[in-house]
């Protein structure tokens, strides 16, 4: 059955099209950190479980809902840009984890880990996407991220990179109507990533 729900993530892979940013869209897709990534292990199966206890992200939406969605997403993809905006509507009923990688560019890896070292990173995210929808780059990085912060930007890219997923953004959640974990790569607008997670839209 698991095996069965996961072919979604494959599927999803095929028909990322226009409403996601691939690998290959930038100059770093060949310089992403390899640490323990698909070169260094054998290919993985995504789950529910290794994502949430794995992946390093930031919280948005409602601290205390038993519906949570992971969102892999690059800072410099502007796909990425609109799920955040597509997930607004949603946060009051759903907690999204946001887990940053870098595939894009060097700015992508530095910008995600500005984000995972903010005081307020939801507020800091939302900065963020505006500036770079409007096509201004994003937030600046700061001088100040942790070594830390720095560290958990490049697991994660080893492990969306393990888990065999080539684009972002990639939502992976269990599906509150079936209990189903299901998944979906690329962009959505609001009622479609709603009912991704089994819920009403707003």
């Amino acid at each position: 059955m698991q095996r069965k729900q996961f072919l979604l993530a494959g599927l999803s892979a095929a028909v990322l099209g226009i409403s996601a940013c691939s690998k290959s869209d930038g100059p770093s897709a060949s310089s992403t950190p390899s640490s323990g990534g698909s070169g260094d292990q054998p290919r993985r199966t995504i789950s529910l479980e290794i994502v949430a206890n794995e992946a390093k992200g930031f919280s948005a939406g409602s601290m205390m809902s038993a519906m949570v969605a992971y969102v892999f997403f690059d800072p410099q993809c502007p796909h990425c840009g609109h799920l955040w905006n597509a997930s607004l509507p949603l946060q009051k009923k759903v907690r999204f984890v946001w887990i940053p990688v870098g595939l894009i560019n060097p700015t992508s890896s530095a910008q995600g880990a500005t984000l995972l070292s903010a005081a307020d990173p939801a507020q800091a995210m939302s900065e963020h996407e505006t500036s770079l929808l409007a096509k201004q780059g994003g937030i600046g990085t700061s001088s100040s991220v942790t070594d830390e912060a720095k560290q958990a930007v490049a697991a994660n890219t080893a492990l969306f990179n393990n888990l065999g997923l080539e684009g972002v953004p990639f939502t992976i959640v269990k599906n509150a109507r079936t209990g189903q974990p299901v998944t979906r790569g690329g962009s959505m607008e609001t009622p479609m990533l709603a009912e991704l997670i089994g819920i009403d839209a707003p």
